[in-house]
């Protein structure tokens, strides 16, 4: 059985490398290195399929260096401590470091990690570690500060036009094939700046052909052949985090288009849709606030909504939310008062509850002062009594601060009408 083609394709030289030129292209900061002889260890973050294993088997070769690969997936602290040992003895006076290379440094665990790092302290090894995900989440800052970091890119259309044809002129048996390629958007699309996606969907292609006839790559054979979902959408890593923010900054940007964009990208990629509906709740309360107190009612009515119809129909209420929360004015200052209450607390400690405002269940409490004092609002005009609310000591207080949308600033003028002075903002 022959290699996939994205293996055999792969670059052993910098020359037939793809992609990264921020990177490795000429004069590049890991080019420089590179062809310096000399590189220190570093972790290499992006997304699957833009040359993370190929650049470091690269640098490898062109070193000149022995070079040792584990699987964060199936090794443990022993095979790395075996590694290391290997790679000391196999050191030579003034020559490079031995590389080890751990793909999906990521699932390493903080014991797995902790056994690199007086070997990369040492320069016993040189590290290059490989991850789709954050490194800033999931690996050890004490290993994070001893390596550099060079994030690598979805593969841009230029780069995946030039892959395709290469393999197509280049690959044994490709070359000898008979392909016409009348279309590329869809097998770009698919791909998803994914350069061994890109590799596996051809090769699909063409061989699903007969071995004899013309091979033709258009947009509605590579539909036809895939009919799966195109959209790159790991609910479990970066991208998932990365499209709730560009969702809720459009909402809070007040940018319809965008929101609903994010919220389609999401529903295409398979998101739970109770996922999209608790982020509109908190949305609703967290950036339109007080500006639109109705926010908050229509995005709960969408969450409600979603749990009874289910999907796909519930992606319809949801829409509504979100043109309806993107289009609303703004206001963030209850969740500014909360957070400032929050800190006024931590910083305060437990201060006590003044007497008048403490419940007097028992004899006893009443005698200890308990309630005494307490004034009844509804006993006075306008429903209001000026009296002490806030704790001995902290009755200067201020922790909400109107923003004086149209809705908000009738319930400003309220608490001038209550407080007076102490509701009065400075450029009022």
């Amino acid at each position: 059985m022959s290699e996939p083609l994205a293996e055999r394709m792969r670059p052993r030289t910098l020359d037939d490398y793809i992609g990264q030129r921020h990177l490795v292209g000429e004069g590049a900061v890991l080019r420089k290195m590179i062809d310096a002889g000399r590189i220190s260890s570093f972790i290499l973050w992006g997304p699957p399929g833009v040359g993370k294993t190929t650049l470091a088997q690269i640098i490898a070769k062109r070193l000149e260096t022995p070079f040792y690969t584990l699987s964060a997936v199936s090794s443990g602290v022993k095979d790395v401590r075996e590694v290391i040992e290997k790679a000391s003895k196999a050191r030579f006076f003034n020559s490079a470091s031995p590389i080890l290379f751990i793909d999906e440094i990521h699932r390493f665990s903080k014991s797995q990690q902790d056994s690199l790092l007086g070997a990369v302290e040492r320069g016993t090894i040189t590290l290059i570690g490989a991850t789709t995900e954050n490194p800033s989440f999931e690996v050890i800052r004490p290993l994070l500060s001893r390596c550099q970091l060079y994030v690598l890119k979805p593969l841009e259309r230029d780069d995946l036009l030039l892959l395709l044809h290469r393999a197509l002129e280049r690959d044994e048996m490709l070359s000898k094939r008979q392909v016409k390629l009348e279309q590329t958007g869809a097998i770009l699309r698919y791909s998803g700046g994914d350069a061994r996606k890109l590799l596996n969907i051809l090769q699909l292609v063409v061989e699903a052909a007969a071995p004899d006839e013309e091979v033709v790559i258009n947009d509605a054979i590579v539909e036809d052949r895939l009919q799966q979902n195109p959209l790159a959408y790991d609910k479990e890593g970066e991208m998932h985090y990365d499209i709730i923010s560009a969702f809720i900054k459009s909402i809070r940007g007040s940018d319809p288009d965008a929101a609903l964009y994010w919220m389609a990208r999401m529903i295409e990629g398979g998101e739970d849709p109770q996922f999209i509906a608790r982020r509109l709740v908190i949305s609703a309360a967290e950036d339109i606030g007080l500006a639109n107190p109705n926010a908050l009612l229509l995005a709960n009515a969408a969450f409600d909504a979603v749990m009874k119809i289910g999907w796909p129909e519930g992606r319809i209420p949801l829409a509504e939310a979100t043109v309806y929360l993107a289009t609303s004015p703004k206001s963030n200052s209850a969740y500014l008062g909360i957070g400032a209450a929050q800190q006024l607390v931590r910083e305060t400690g437990n201060a006590p509850v003044p007497l008048h405002l403490r419940n007097a269940p028992t004899q006893l409490m009443a005698q200890l002062g308990y309630h005494d004092g307490y004034k009844y609002a509804h006993d006075y005009p306008g429903h209001f009594v000026v009296q002490q609310f806030m704790p001995d000591g902290l009755t200067e207080a201020r922790l909400w601060h109107a923003q004086h949308s149209p809705s908000e600033e009738k319930l400003y003028q309220q608490m001038l009408r209550c407080w007076g002075e102490r509701y009065k903002e400075p450029d009022k």
